[in-house]
């Protein structure tokens, strides 16, 4: 039975099959989509901070007048996640996903962790995926709650995995450790401290003029993310903040208060994002951990019976965390100043069919360039999202990017057995 699951993250079209691998008629003689599983990233959100937070601080300028209110998905990004809906939906029409063109009771599930930013993408893409179906988003709490199946928290806390983890979130920085990672970051801090005009901000007055390298401390408290305190975390929230509202301001100079900067130093800006969130989620020990729940939930969506599609929405730390637990090979994203997880993006998980019975999977992530996010270009058959094809280490994929369906569920209890190691 075909099915499709929608884990708020979207699968790519028909007309360019999400894998990015050349879809042939001869390949569509020899396969048959039978279901997509997406994790999705929410889409464009305000900064997490409001009036008063560190973000006023950091900066003599004001940031623009957001659409919604912190943490909130903006208008511009409800309005890109239902034109992401509609591609979807374009594509798996296209595949004949489903046969009759309506999706059956229990075909479709989208389940959405219960924050303001995620549910309200889900509605989004829901609304441009099935606007004259009925089909309900599911969450589990009143926002905005954390659903522990999103939640990206620590279960463990055994001294021999706090050394492991340890060990890893590390082990970039060298003999230096931590210490060595932010050095490695000096360029993007300061593109960010100059943008920022940091010497001459509030913060300045409490000798805060520059970013330290040296301060930077990480915990793993039981229950609870990972943590992070020191410059480190005050210069992502810097780097978070101005990605957004580079998306939201058409204003080039408007959007980096004024200065004048290249698509590269944009990218500088966007690096120190992308460190964070691998040092508090892709080490192999902690993403098994805080991932065990998604991971769950995905291995049991690709073999439900019943399920043609499915779309689950959580934060880029949930795509971080799962990617790293299944041992996806080292990417950096093209088209787009995030390289790991960029806003909106979507890990999409395509299940075929050969006409022997034998089944096979292919990852991909999809997500809308940068120039696309800023022009609020809207996905669609003539102008799609970009589709990076993912592999994963140690498998063999073949000639068409398919894995063996069986190989990708043992690389998924892999992760899940890797859990109770600690």
């Amino acid at each position: 039975m075909k099915r499709i699951l929608i884990l708020v993250l979207l699968a790519a079209g028909a007309f360019q099959a999400p894998a990015q691998v050349s879809r042939t008629e001869a390949f569509h003689r020899t396969y048959t989509l039978k279901e997509v599983v997406v994790l999705s990233r929410h889409n464009i959100r305000a900064p997490l901070s409001g009036n008063g937070s560190v973000l006023e601080r950091i900066t003599p300028h004001e940031w623009i007048q957001w659409t919604a209110p912190a943490s909130h998905l903006t208008r511009k990004g409800g309005m890109l996640e239902t034109t992401m809906g509609q591609y979807f939906r374009e594509w798996l029409d296209a595949e004949g996903l489903p046969a009759d063109g309506r999706f059956a009771p229990g075909e479709v599930l989208v389940y959405a962790n219960s924050m303001q930013r995620t549910l309200a993408t889900a509605r989004y893409f829901t609304a441009g995926f099935a606007p004259a179906e009925d089909i309900a988003v599911q969450h589990r709490f009143a926002p905005s709650r954390m659903d522990p199946v999103f939640h990206p928290r620590l279960t463990s806390d055994s001294p021999a995995f706090r050394d492991a983890a340890m060990q890893q979130i590390e082990a970039p920085g060298g003999k230096k450790g931590l210490e060595g990672v932010v050095l490695s970051l000096r360029p993007s801090l300061k593109q960010i401290e100059d943008v920022l005009d940091l010497r001459d901000s509030p913060a300045a007055k409490g000798d805060t003029v520059r970013f330290l390298y040296d301060d930077t401390v990480i915990t793993l408290p039981l229950y609870e993310e990972p943590r992070m305190t020191g410059s480190l975390k005050m210069a992502n929230s810097a780097s978070d903040a101005l990605i957004l509202q580079y998306y939201e301001e058409p204003d080039d100079r408007k959007a980096a208060f004024g200065h004048a900067l290249t698509r590269e130093d944009w990218e500088k800006i966007a690096l120190v994002k992308d460190v964070y969130g691998d040092l508090l989620f892709s080490a192999p020990a902690v993403a098994v951990n805080v991932a065990h729940p998604l991971l769950q939930y995905l291995r049991d969506e690709l073999v439900c019976p019943e399920r043609k599609f499915s779309f689950l929405c959580g934060h880029d730390s949930n795509l971080s965390s799962v990617t790293a637990a299944l041992r996806v090979t080292p990417y950096e994203l093209p088209e787009t100043i995030e390289r790991k997880t960029p806003i909106g993006c979507k890990l999409v998980m395509e299940k075929w069919e050969r006409t022997d019975g034998t089944q096979f999977v292919s990852l991909s992530m999809v997500y809308q360039s940068t120039d696309d996010i800023r022009a609020g270009q809207a996905a669609c058959r003539e102008h799609p999202p970009v589709t990076f094809p993912l592999s994963l280490e140690g498998l063999s994929c073949d000639a068409d990017g398919l894995y063996a369906f069986e190989d990708v569920l043992s690389r998924l209890d892999e992760a899940l057995q890797a859990y109770r190691r600690y």
